[in-house]
C-alpha cells in the first residue's frame, strides 16, 4: 500500500504519554505492522532503550573525566532510534549522522568503536564493509552530507537491480538519519531532488529533537518539517518519535515500500534531546527547565515500560534489563580506558585506496620534524 499523508492534526502515535494504547487517526493505516511483533520483540525494544541510555550516561561521564574529547548524547531519542533500527532488514544499508549510537549497536557495531572515535584514536571507529557491522556506515559530523551519501548509495542499489523486484525478503533499501538542523543545509535538499528524480529505494528519517544546537526548530522552519519531503514529492509522515511502536511501524512499512520499487519516503520523528548537543554545549543557556520537564513527561522508556506492565510483562524483565545495562557500562568503561593511541602514521594510511607519493612525502616530513624537535631538546 502506498500512503501519502499531506497533513495530520496529530502525528502517528500508538502509545499515549502514560503508556496507554490509544492510536491516533493517523496511526490507523499502520496498525497491521504491530501484529507481527512478538513479546520477545517488545522486550528487545525495551532492553535496547535502557541499555543505550545507560551507555549515554557512562560515555558522558568518561568525557567529563577527560577520557574523551567529545560525546554527543542521544538521551530522549531512544524511541525513535530503536523502533526504526529494528524495522530495517539485514540487507539494508544505514547512514547515520553522529548520534545514532543504539542504531549502530543494534546493527552489530561494538559501542567501544563509537567511543574510540570520540576519544580520537581512530578515524572511523568500525569497518562498514565488515558483515558483523550490519551495513552501518560511518558517522558523519558534517551536517546533512550523509543524505547525499545515502542517496548516491540508493541510486547504486537501484541501478544494480538490488531493489524493486517485489521481494521484500531480498530487496535492499537505504535509510539515512539526520536532524532538524540539517534540513536547513543545501545537501539535504539536493539529496531529496536526486532521490525523487530517480525514485531511489530510500527512507529519509529526520529526528526533530527541537534544537539545532541553540536554535529552536520554530526559527528554522515556519511549517512542519515533514512537509519538506512532501514538497519534493515524497510520501511523508510525522510520527511521535517518543513512541517506539510508531517508529517501528511507520519505518517498517516505508522501507518495504521503498525496497519494492515505490520510491523514497520521508519520516519526521518528533522527539527531544534531553541533554546537551554535545558535551561542549551548555543547554541551560538557551533552554528552560520547564521545557525540559515537560518533555520528560513524554519519556520513551517510561512510556513503553508502562505499556509493557499493562500487558503483564514480568518484573524480571525490568530488573534484568537494568542489570544488563550496568554490565554493558562496566565493560565499555574498562575497554575504553584500555584504548591506546595509534601510530602517528595512521593518519596517512587511508587517504587514498592505494599508496600515494604525496602521502609518503607528508609522512616523511612529519617524521623529520619530530626528530628535529628531539634533537633540539637535547
Amino acid at each position: 500500500m502506498t500512503l501519502h499523508i499531506d497533513s495530520a492534526e496529530e502525528p502517528v502515535r500508538f502509545l499515549s504519554p502514560d503508556g496507554t494504547f490509544a492510536p491516533t487517526p493517523a496511526a490507523e493505516p499502520f496498525l497491521a505492522r504491530l501484529d507481527a511483533l512478538s513479546d520477545a520483540d517488545h522486550e528487545r525494544f525495551y532492553r535496547d532503550m535502557v541499555s543505550v541510555r545507560a551507555f549515554d550516561r557512562e560515555a558522558t561521564n568518561l568525557q567529563r573525566q577527560g577520557e574523551m574529547a567529545l560525546f554527543p548524547p542521544s538521551e530522549g531519542q531512544e524511541g525513535a532510534q530503536v523502533g526504526s533500527a529494528h524495522a530495517a532488514r539485514p540487507q539494508d544499508h544505514i547512514f547515520p549522522s553522529y548520534r545514532e549510537h543504539v542504531v549502530g549497536m543494534i546493527r552489530g557495531v561494538d559501542p567501544v568503536g563509537i567511543l574510540s572515535l570520540m576519544r580520537g584514536v581512530t578515524l572511523g571507529g568500525w569497518d562498514p564493509t565488515d558483515p558483523k557491522n550490519g551495513n552501518f556506515h560511518l558517522y558523519t559530523l558534517v551536517l546533512g552530507s550523509q543524505t547525499l551519501h545515502a542517496t548516491g548509495y540508493a541510486m547504486g542499489q537501484l541501478f544494480d537491480g538490488a531493489s524493486g523486484t517485489g521481494n521484500v525478503e531480498t530487496d535492499e533499501a537505504t535509510m539515512v538519519y539526520f536532524g532538524d538542523g540539517s534540513t536547513s543545509e543545501g545537501d539535504v535538499s539536493e539529496a531529496l531532488v536526486f532521490a525523487a528524480s530517480h525514485q531511489t529505494p530510500q527512507v529519509f528519517f529526520l529526528q526533530n529533537n527541537q534544537w539545532a544546537i541553540s536554535v529552536p526548530v520554530s526559527v528554522q522552519s515556519r511549517t512542519p518539517l515533514y512537509k519538506r519531503g512532501a514538497g519534493f514529492g515524497l510520501p511523508s509522515v510525522q510520527i511521535d518519535g517518543n513512541d517506539v511502536l510508531a517508529s517501528y511501524a511507520v519505518t517498517s512499512q516505508f522501507l518495504d515500500e521503498a525496497r519494492t520499487g515505490q520510491g523514497p519516503r520521508f519520516i519526521e520523528a518528533l522527539t527531544y534531546r534531553m541533554g546537551a548537543h554535545t558535551t561542549s554545549d551548555d543547554p541551560t543557556k538557551y533552554r528552560t527547565d520547564q521545557e525540559r520537564a515537560e518533555w520528560g513527561t513524554r519519556d520513551p522508556i517510561i512510556r513503553f515500560e508502562a505499556y509493557l506492565r499493562a500487558r503483564g510483562a514480568a518484573e524480571s524483565l525490568f530488573t534484568s534489563a537494568a542489570e544488563d545495562a550496568r554490565d554493558l557500562c562496566a565493560d565499555v568503561r574498562t575497554r575504553t580506558l584500555a584504548l591506546e593511541a595509534p601510530d602517528k602514521n595512521t593518519i596517512f594510511d587511508h587517504v587514498y585506496t592505494d599508496e600515494h607519493p604525496r602521502m609518503q612525502e607528508q609522512s616523511d616530513w612529519l617524521n623529520r620534524y619530530e626528530e628535529s624537535m628531539t634533537e633540539e631538546a637535547r
